[in-house]
């Protein structure tokens, strides 16, 4: 098993409703995910930058989420500390850098930039970008994670993306939980056509290639959206 991103095992892992390839070439691809989660942005966010309370340890290369970190900063390294196998006290045999991050503005944004797994083997490069809005209430935080993969693969993309949005999407799985959210339904992900003709955002609030939220996700087949 690799770390970070495992493809082999993917296959029995359950997809979240509330994701989907958005794009897939011979150039690269797009997978989002878009979830609810019952807290305010101020509490999602600060989870969000603590990988190692709910990054699956499965999905590291030292089988430890606790030695995930992000350092909440343009040019911070979402990191990974391999310890000494011997001795937990002794100096780390190395370390790896997952993505970097580029933009963020609590409690709105955060993006981050690179390969995360295997893709580090081949030359890719992979934007990350993570949106949180609240809600009407305050009280409840819709994220919106989109990833944006390019460059020159030895895999096939369409192989590539349906195991790197899975993976993403048991990332989220263990964040939801965080809170007590589980994947019980889904809300539509915006659409790309909609979101070129919707009218701008104040420029207070834009946010570069970002897609929006919904302002209402409805409830699917009866049941509850993500959280509520």
């Amino acid at each position: 098993m690799l770390g970070g991103l495992c493809v082999a095992a993917m296959g029995a892992v359950s997809v979240p409703a509330a994701a989907k390839v958005a794009s897939v070439s011979d150039r690269g691809f797009v997978v989002q995910h878009l979830v609810e989660v019952p807290v305010a942005p101020d509490e999602a966010w600060a989870t969000l930058l603590k990988p190692a309370e709910w990054w699956d340890s499965d999905h590291t290369w030292s089988g430890d989420a606790a030695n995930l970190s992000i350092d909440p900063k343009a040019g911070g390294c979402f990191c990974e500390v391999l310890p000494n196998e011997t001795s937990p006290r002794a100096a780390p045999r190395g370390s790896v850098e997952h993505m970097r991050v580029v933009y963020i503005e609590r409690p709105r944004v955060l993006r981050m930039v690179g390969a995360l797994g295997p893709l580090q083997g081949d030359a890719l490069g992979g934007t990350m970008t993570i949106q949180l809005r609240p809600e009407a209430d305050g009280e409840k935080t819709q994220l919106l994670l989109e990833y944006v993969v390019g460059g020159y693969s030895r895999t096939a993309f369409d192989k590539l993306a349906g195991a790197v949005d899975q993976m993403l999407g048991e990332q989220l799985r263990g964040y939801a939980a965080k809170f007590g959210g589980a994947f019980e339904a889904a809300f539509p992900m915006p659409d790309e056509t909609a979101a070129q003709e919707a009218s701008p955002l104040p420029k207070s609030d834009a946010i570069p290639g970002v897609l929006p939220l919904p302002e209402n996700p409805p409830e699917v087949d009866g049941k509850e959206v993500i959280g509520r």
